[in-house]
């Protein structure tokens, strides 16, 4: 290349990150409205949710990647649509174990990965309505969730292993799409065209929680998913409707939750929460076995113990647990998620008000004790039943010390900022809470 050609090419890119700069720089700021913040509030005192990943890959039994990790051919994959007949579906039924679980709102996939639509979509023939059931399983779900007082929030993935207009990432690869005939223009109406069926057709949702960014992370050029315009339009269709995209990353403008997958906010074991904890509302979504979607072999379910935990750690960094369920093809929860989910529902009638409408506690020492903040004081959730002298560095003069909801006096010290006393926690409890005040 000669002298000429750099400097021309150099001078072209700056100017290039110049416009790009500019186009930043003028882009106004995303500026919750006051029904999108009391929105987030509402979110932020629920706590529980329940995540329901059902879909024709449940007839599979093989969770819900299995078309794109075992490369099934998409037209071989969408025969199952042609058996599909959950007869033993209940919207009320499911309604009715959500909620007795404790939990405030679901989040119902209505498009996953494979593409296929769980709704009267007009967008296309692959959808529900064009099953040997023929019913459509959100309206149905909708009605249940307003009649039990459940928020329905809704999950859409961004990406589809078998429409050709999708400009396929880094997964679907194997599932014969002819990549001639990708058209992102096309693709990106045919979703804000559902997106609006959903936001129209199906009355008032809490959040529409989007999934597969991540699917172009490794393109050699940034891809553009032209997100500020669909927010845009979300807001504007359901001004009280939340946006929240699980793209791993710290969230981007028009965005009102922050999502952390497999792991408490804070805390990266899994590898796709390593981002940084926002402001906004936060959101821990996690498997009860080890699946999303129904997995016949998969019966590895976590303990009532491992629930409990799991809820109070995300309670005390300030978010909700959105715990999945997988539903067998025959429209049935199964009865090991139905059984973690009553015995989670007990455990919160009890002790709910140290977990509901709470925020983060600022006490933590080690992984065994956590804390979280009420109206009336500060609730200490220990986590261990080893655990028989507490000293914690407190920040205000402490006045009684009491076990919740018991409302048993313990006898404390309070000195040069910490706090101590005796506790005798029983064998196998998974929290043993006390209240400071």
């Amino acid at each position: 290349m000669n002298t000429f050609k750099r400097i021309s090419l150099i001078t072209l890119a700056s100017l290039s990150l110049c416009a790009s700069a500019k186009v930043v720089e003028d882009t106004p700021k995303y500026v919750p409205t006051e029904a999108i913040k009391k929105s987030q509030q509402e979110f932020s005192d629920a706590k529980l949710g329940i995540f329901i990943h059902w879909g024709i890959y449940s007839m599979y039994g093989r969770g819900e990647w299995f078309m794109t990790n075992e490369n099934v051919d998409r037209h071989e994959y969408a025969k199952q649509a042609d058996a599909f007949y959950p007869h033993r579906f209940d919207a009320n039924e499911w309604a009715k174990v959500f909620k007795e679980a404790g939990a405030k709102y679901i989040c119902f996939t209505s498009r996953h990965h494979d593409g296929f639509s769980m709704w009267d979509t007009k967008q296309s023939d692959y959808n529900i309505m064009n099953t040997p059931y023929g019913k459509d399983v959100l309206k149905s779900l909708a009605k249940a969730c307003d009649k039990n007082d459940l928020k329905l929030h809704l999950y859409y993935s961004h990406i589809d292993w078998t429409r050709e207009d999708y400009p396929a990432g880094r997964t679907g690869r194997g599932t014969g799409k002819n990549p001639a005939n990708e058209n992102w223009g096309q693709y990106y109406k045919f979703m804000n065209d559902q997106l609006t069926e959903l936001l129209t057709n199906y009355g008032p949702i809490g959040a529409i929680w989007f999934d597969g960014w991540w699917d172009h992370d490794q393109d050699s050029v940034a891809f553009d998913w032209q997100l500020p315009e669909q927010y845009e339009l979300i807001h504007r269709l359901q001004p009280s409707c939340l946006v929240a995209n699980n793209h791993h990353q710290t969230p981007f403008e028009g965005e009102d939750i922050q999502i952390f997958e497999r792991d408490v906010p804070g805390e990266n074991h899994a590898g796709l929460s390593g981002q940084s904890i926002s402001r906004l509302p936060l959101e821990t979504c996690q498997t009860m076995n080890g699946m999303w979607g129904y997995k016949v072999t998969d019966t590895n379910y976590k303990s009532f113990n491992q629930l409990v935990q799991l809820l109070v750690k995300t309670a005390s960094k300030g978010g909700n647990l959105l715990l999945n369920v997988g539903p067998q093809p025959n429209g049935e929860l199964p009865a090991m998620a139905v059984t973690r989910l009553k015995e989670l529902g007990q455990w919160l009638k009890v002790n709910g008000k140290a977990i509901y409408k709470t925020t983060a506690g600022n006490i933590k020492v080690g992984e065994h004790i956590v804390s979280t903040t009420g109206e009336e004081g500060t609730y200490l959730h220990l986590l261990s039943d080893a655990i028989s002298t507490v000293e914690i560095p407190v920040s205000h003069k402490v006045k009684r010390v009491t076990t919740f909801p018991e409302g048993q006096r313990l006898k404390h010290t309070f000195k040069n900022g910490v706090l101590s006393f005796e506790v005798a926690i029983p064998k196998g409890c998974p929290d043993y809470i006390v209240e400071i005040k």
